[in-house]
Protein backbone atom coordinates (compact mmCIF):
# COMPACT_ATOMS: atom_id res chain seq x y z
CA UNK A 1 0.00 0.00 0.00
CA UNK A 2 1.26 3.27 -1.40
CA UNK A 3 0.52 6.69 0.33
CA UNK A 4 -0.53 8.76 -2.38
CA UNK A 5 -1.17 12.86 -2.00
CA UNK A 6 -3.75 13.74 -5.24
CA UNK A 7 -4.09 17.17 -6.50
CA UNK A 8 -6.88 17.88 -8.24
CA UNK A 9 -6.76 20.97 -10.40
CA UNK A 10 -9.20 23.74 -9.80
CA UNK A 11 -9.81 24.12 -13.82
CA UNK A 12 -10.80 20.78 -13.69
CA UNK A 13 -13.70 21.36 -11.57
CA UNK A 14 -14.68 24.15 -13.15
CA UNK A 15 -15.16 23.15 -17.02
CA UNK A 16 -17.81 25.57 -18.66
CA UNK A 17 -20.49 25.85 -16.74
CA UNK A 18 -19.41 27.88 -13.40
CA UNK A 19 -22.72 26.88 -11.37
CA UNK A 20 -22.78 25.37 -8.08
CA UNK A 21 -24.47 21.73 -9.23
CA UNK A 22 -22.51 21.78 -12.31
CA UNK A 23 -19.20 21.92 -10.21
CA UNK A 24 -20.22 19.92 -7.82
CA UNK A 25 -21.72 16.86 -10.74
CA UNK A 26 -17.78 17.25 -12.28
CA UNK A 27 -16.82 16.21 -8.93
CA UNK A 28 -19.08 13.30 -8.35
CA UNK A 29 -17.69 12.01 -11.79
CA UNK A 30 -14.16 12.44 -10.10
CA UNK A 31 -14.67 10.58 -6.94
CA UNK A 32 -15.35 7.26 -9.14
CA UNK A 33 -12.17 7.49 -9.84
CA UNK A 34 -11.00 7.98 -7.14
CA UNK A 35 -12.99 5.30 -5.21
CA UNK A 36 -11.74 2.75 -7.69
CA UNK A 37 -8.17 3.83 -7.00
CA UNK A 38 -8.29 3.71 -3.70
CA UNK A 39 -10.04 0.31 -4.00
CA UNK A 40 -7.23 -0.67 -6.00
CA UNK A 41 -5.53 -0.88 -2.20
CA UNK A 42 -4.05 2.61 -2.02
CA UNK A 43 -4.31 5.00 0.74
CA UNK A 44 -5.09 8.09 -0.42
CA UNK A 45 -4.78 12.87 0.67
CA UNK A 46 -6.47 14.60 -1.39
CA UNK A 47 -5.76 18.51 -2.26
CA UNK A 48 -7.39 20.71 -4.56
CA UNK A 49 -6.88 23.84 -7.06
CA UNK A 50 -9.87 26.95 -6.58
CA UNK A 51 -8.13 29.20 -8.92
CA UNK A 52 -11.22 29.95 -11.17
CA UNK A 53 -13.80 29.83 -7.68
CA UNK A 54 -11.80 32.14 -5.77
CA UNK A 55 -11.53 34.65 -8.57
CA UNK A 56 -15.47 34.55 -9.38
CA UNK A 57 -15.77 34.87 -6.02
CA UNK A 58 -13.83 37.78 -5.02
CA UNK A 59 -15.87 39.56 -8.36
CA UNK A 60 -19.30 38.91 -6.41
CA UNK A 61 -17.45 40.51 -3.04
CA UNK A 62 -16.21 42.94 -4.93
CA UNK A 63 -20.13 43.45 -6.73
CA UNK A 64 -21.78 43.68 -3.06
CA UNK A 65 -19.35 45.81 -1.42
CA UNK A 66 -20.47 48.40 0.39
CA UNK A 67 -20.37 50.45 4.02
CA UNK A 68 -22.36 47.39 5.17
CA UNK A 69 -21.42 44.73 3.35
CA UNK A 70 -17.32 45.02 2.99
CA UNK A 71 -15.67 42.98 0.49
CA UNK A 72 -13.55 39.91 1.95
CA UNK A 73 -9.80 40.06 2.28
CA UNK A 74 -7.99 37.49 -0.15
CA UNK A 75 -7.37 35.00 2.47
CA UNK A 76 -10.80 34.84 3.55
CA UNK A 77 -11.89 34.36 0.16
CA UNK A 78 -9.36 31.43 0.09
CA UNK A 79 -10.62 29.64 2.74
CA UNK A 80 -14.10 29.98 1.97
CA UNK A 81 -13.57 28.30 -1.31
CA UNK A 82 -11.32 25.39 0.37
CA UNK A 83 -14.42 25.24 2.56
CA UNK A 84 -16.77 24.82 -0.44
CA UNK A 85 -14.74 22.95 -2.77
CA UNK A 86 -13.73 20.68 0.40
CA UNK A 87 -17.70 19.98 0.87
CA UNK A 88 -18.46 18.87 -2.42
CA UNK A 89 -15.09 16.13 -2.38
CA UNK A 90 -16.09 15.19 0.68
CA UNK A 91 -19.60 15.06 -0.06
CA UNK A 92 -19.29 12.98 -3.38
CA UNK A 93 -16.71 10.72 -2.11
CA UNK A 94 -18.62 9.88 1.00
CA UNK A 95 -21.98 8.76 -0.96
CA UNK A 96 -19.49 6.91 -3.41
CA UNK A 97 -18.04 5.23 -0.47
CA UNK A 98 -21.59 4.30 0.96
CA UNK A 99 -22.78 2.80 -2.59
CA UNK A 100 -19.67 0.72 -2.53
CA UNK A 101 -19.92 -0.30 1.41
CA UNK A 102 -16.01 1.44 1.97
CA UNK A 103 -15.85 1.84 5.37
CA UNK A 104 -13.76 4.86 5.48
CA UNK A 105 -14.51 8.50 6.75
CA UNK A 106 -13.92 11.79 4.49
CA UNK A 107 -12.90 14.96 6.42
CA UNK A 108 -12.22 18.24 4.31
CA UNK A 109 -10.15 20.75 6.71
CA UNK A 110 -9.51 24.36 5.82
CA UNK A 111 -5.40 24.24 6.19
CA UNK A 112 -2.98 26.89 6.72
CA UNK A 113 0.18 26.62 4.64
CA UNK A 114 3.09 28.88 6.11
CA UNK A 115 5.11 31.56 3.51
CA UNK A 116 7.75 33.92 3.78
CA UNK A 117 7.01 36.97 4.72
CA UNK A 118 9.86 38.00 2.08
CA UNK A 119 8.93 36.00 -0.66
CA UNK A 120 9.45 38.07 -4.00
CA UNK A 121 6.01 37.39 -5.25
CA UNK A 122 4.45 39.52 -3.39
CA UNK A 123 6.45 42.14 -5.58
CA UNK A 124 5.77 40.61 -8.29
CA UNK A 125 2.48 38.71 -8.77
CA UNK A 126 2.01 35.86 -11.15
CA UNK A 127 -0.85 33.35 -10.31
CA UNK A 128 -3.88 34.06 -12.53
CA UNK A 129 -6.83 33.69 -10.36
CA UNK A 130 -10.80 33.79 -11.77
CA UNK A 131 -11.59 33.86 -15.52
CA UNK A 132 -10.45 35.12 -18.68
CA UNK A 133 -10.82 38.04 -20.45
CA UNK A 134 -10.38 39.71 -23.89
CA UNK A 135 -7.32 42.41 -23.73
CA UNK A 136 -10.06 45.18 -23.56
CA UNK A 137 -11.34 43.88 -20.89
CA UNK A 138 -8.68 43.06 -18.79
CA UNK A 139 -7.45 46.86 -19.15
CA UNK A 140 -10.93 48.00 -18.62
CA UNK A 141 -10.44 45.52 -14.70
CA UNK A 142 -6.90 47.54 -13.53
CA UNK A 143 -8.76 50.45 -13.02
CA UNK A 144 -9.32 49.10 -9.09
CA UNK A 145 -5.36 48.20 -9.20
CA UNK A 146 -5.52 44.90 -10.29
CA UNK A 147 -3.09 42.96 -12.22
CA UNK A 148 -3.77 41.39 -15.34
CA UNK A 149 -1.81 39.11 -17.54
CA UNK A 150 -1.96 36.65 -20.53
CA UNK A 151 -2.15 33.02 -19.59
CA UNK A 152 -1.06 30.77 -21.86
CA UNK A 153 -2.74 32.36 -24.82
CA UNK A 154 -5.89 31.64 -23.49
CA UNK A 155 -7.10 35.02 -22.59
CA UNK A 156 -5.94 37.62 -19.92
CA UNK A 157 -6.26 36.67 -16.23
CA UNK A 158 -5.86 38.85 -13.32
CA UNK A 159 -2.88 37.74 -10.88
CA UNK A 160 -2.03 38.07 -7.54
CA UNK A 161 1.46 36.93 -5.34
CA UNK A 162 1.76 33.21 -5.05
CA UNK A 163 4.58 33.06 -2.18
CA UNK A 164 6.59 29.29 -2.18
CA UNK A 165 4.58 27.22 0.26
CA UNK A 166 7.54 26.24 3.33
CA UNK A 167 4.47 23.97 5.62
CA UNK A 168 1.35 22.69 5.94
CA UNK A 169 0.30 24.04 9.25
CA UNK A 170 -1.88 21.06 9.89
CA UNK A 171 0.53 18.38 9.14
CA UNK A 172 0.67 16.37 12.18
CA UNK A 173 -3.00 16.87 12.21
CA UNK A 174 -3.55 15.07 8.08
CA UNK A 175 -1.03 12.21 9.35
CA UNK A 176 -3.01 11.21 12.26
CA UNK A 177 -6.02 11.00 10.08
CA UNK A 178 -4.40 8.93 7.50
CA UNK A 179 -3.51 6.70 10.72
CA UNK A 180 -6.79 6.24 11.65
CA UNK A 181 -7.81 5.49 8.53
CA UNK A 182 -9.06 8.72 7.85
CA UNK A 183 -9.29 10.29 4.37
CA UNK A 184 -8.18 13.99 4.80
CA UNK A 185 -9.20 16.77 2.06
CA UNK A 186 -7.01 19.44 2.55
CA UNK A 187 -4.74 22.29 1.57
CA UNK A 188 -7.28 23.40 -0.98
CA UNK A 189 -6.79 26.02 -3.26
CA UNK A 190 -3.07 25.98 -1.79
CA UNK A 191 -4.28 25.95 1.68
CA UNK A 192 -4.66 29.59 3.20
CA UNK A 193 -1.57 31.55 2.77
CA UNK A 194 -0.12 32.58 6.24
CA UNK A 195 2.93 34.09 7.65
CA UNK A 196 4.75 33.92 11.59
CA UNK A 197 5.33 36.73 13.24
CA UNK A 198 6.68 35.96 16.01
CA UNK A 199 3.87 33.95 18.31
CA UNK A 200 1.49 33.98 16.00
CA UNK A 201 0.05 33.54 11.96
CA UNK A 202 -1.40 36.06 10.36
CA UNK A 203 -3.24 35.65 6.92
CA UNK A 204 -1.65 37.76 3.59
CA UNK A 205 -3.01 38.73 0.30
CA UNK A 206 -1.96 35.89 -1.66
CA UNK A 207 -2.88 32.60 -3.09
CA UNK A 208 -0.20 29.47 -3.03
CA UNK A 209 -0.04 27.17 -6.15
CA UNK A 210 -1.62 24.05 -5.58
CA UNK A 211 0.75 21.90 -7.02
CA UNK A 212 3.47 23.54 -4.86
CA UNK A 213 1.67 23.07 -1.95
CA UNK A 214 0.22 19.59 -2.90
CA UNK A 215 4.47 19.02 -3.30
CA UNK A 216 5.11 20.03 0.29
CA UNK A 217 2.15 18.20 2.05
CA UNK A 218 3.66 15.19 0.13
CA UNK A 219 6.81 15.97 1.84
CA UNK A 220 5.36 16.65 4.97
CA UNK A 221 3.53 13.11 5.44
CA UNK A 222 6.34 11.62 3.81
CA UNK A 223 3.59 10.20 1.05
CA UNK A 224 5.30 7.97 -1.44
CA UNK A 225 3.54 9.44 -4.06
CA UNK A 226 2.64 12.68 -5.89
CA UNK A 227 -0.14 12.91 -8.49
CA UNK A 228 -1.23 15.64 -10.27
CA UNK A 229 -4.49 15.42 -12.19
CA UNK A 230 -5.17 17.53 -14.65
CA UNK A 231 -6.65 18.07 -18.44
CA UNK A 232 -4.37 15.57 -20.38
CA UNK A 233 -2.97 12.07 -20.00
CA UNK A 234 0.47 13.09 -20.34
CA UNK A 235 3.43 15.66 -20.45
CA UNK A 236 4.21 16.90 -23.73
CA UNK A 237 7.17 18.15 -25.93
CA UNK A 238 6.35 20.31 -28.65
CA UNK A 239 2.97 20.82 -27.66
CA UNK A 240 0.45 21.41 -30.63
CA UNK A 241 3.20 21.08 -32.90
CA UNK A 242 3.83 18.31 -35.63
CA UNK A 243 6.32 17.66 -33.47
CA UNK A 244 4.01 17.01 -30.17
CA UNK A 245 5.53 13.78 -28.23
CA UNK A 246 4.05 12.54 -25.25
CA UNK A 247 6.39 11.70 -21.96
CA UNK A 248 6.24 8.72 -19.97
CA UNK A 249 8.50 7.90 -17.51
CA UNK A 250 11.48 10.35 -16.97
CA UNK A 251 14.09 11.44 -14.81
CA UNK A 252 14.44 14.91 -13.29
CA UNK A 253 17.43 15.80 -15.46
CA UNK A 254 15.41 15.18 -18.39
CA UNK A 255 12.60 17.10 -16.64
CA UNK A 256 14.61 20.31 -16.20
CA UNK A 257 15.93 19.96 -19.30
CA UNK A 258 12.84 20.17 -21.51
CA UNK A 259 12.23 23.15 -19.05
CA UNK A 260 15.22 24.86 -19.90
CA UNK A 261 14.39 24.51 -23.62
CA UNK A 262 10.80 26.28 -22.95
CA UNK A 263 8.61 23.92 -23.47
CA UNK A 264 6.30 24.37 -20.58
CA UNK A 265 3.65 28.14 -19.41
CA UNK A 266 4.40 29.65 -16.50
CA UNK A 267 0.48 29.48 -15.67
CA UNK A 268 -0.29 26.38 -17.31
CA UNK A 269 1.75 23.04 -16.88
CA UNK A 270 5.42 24.60 -15.71
CA UNK A 271 4.47 24.16 -11.74
CA UNK A 272 3.10 20.48 -12.43
CA UNK A 273 6.34 19.75 -13.69
CA UNK A 274 8.87 21.52 -11.10
CA UNK A 275 6.86 20.45 -8.33
CA UNK A 276 6.95 16.71 -9.20
CA UNK A 277 10.90 17.77 -9.84
CA UNK A 278 11.02 19.28 -6.40
CA UNK A 279 9.00 16.25 -5.03
CA UNK A 280 11.66 13.33 -6.46
CA UNK A 281 14.99 15.00 -6.49
CA UNK A 282 17.42 13.12 -4.32
CA UNK A 283 14.96 10.35 -3.19
CA UNK A 284 14.72 7.09 -5.48
CA UNK A 285 11.65 5.87 -3.36
CA UNK A 286 9.33 8.89 -4.66
CA UNK A 287 7.30 9.18 -7.61
CA UNK A 288 5.52 12.02 -9.29
CA UNK A 289 2.45 11.09 -11.86
CA UNK A 290 1.29 13.81 -13.97
CA UNK A 291 -1.97 12.56 -15.66
CA UNK A 292 -5.73 13.13 -16.18
CA UNK A 293 -8.47 11.55 -14.12
CA UNK A 294 -9.75 9.37 -15.93
CA UNK A 295 -6.34 7.62 -16.26
CA UNK A 296 -5.94 7.30 -12.37
CA UNK A 297 -7.06 3.77 -12.07
CA UNK A 298 -4.46 2.73 -14.58
CA UNK A 299 -1.34 4.18 -13.12
CA UNK A 300 -0.24 1.11 -11.79
CA UNK A 301 -0.01 -0.01 -15.67
CA UNK A 302 2.10 3.01 -16.49
CA UNK A 303 -0.49 5.85 -17.55
CA UNK A 304 0.84 9.68 -17.66
CA UNK A 305 3.72 10.81 -17.66
CA UNK A 306 5.97 9.51 -13.76
CA UNK A 307 8.77 11.76 -13.06
CA UNK A 308 11.74 10.05 -10.94
CA UNK A 309 14.66 10.51 -9.22
CA UNK A 310 17.95 10.84 -11.57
Amino acid sequence: MSLNVIALGGNAILEKDPSDQAQKETVQKAAKYIADFIESGEQVVICHGNGPQVGNLLLQQKAANGEKNPALKLDSCVAMTEGSIGYWIQNALSNEFLRRNIEMPVVSMITQVRVDEEDPSFKNPTKPIGPFYTKDEAVNETKDGSVFKEDAGRGYRKVVPSPMPQEIVEKKAVQQMVAGGILPVCAGGGGVPVVLKEDRFEGVEAVNDKDFSAKVLAENIDADQLIILTGVDNIYINFNTPKQKALETISVSEAESYISEGHYAAGSMLPKIEAAIAFVKNNPRRKAIITSIENLKRIKEGAGTTVVSG
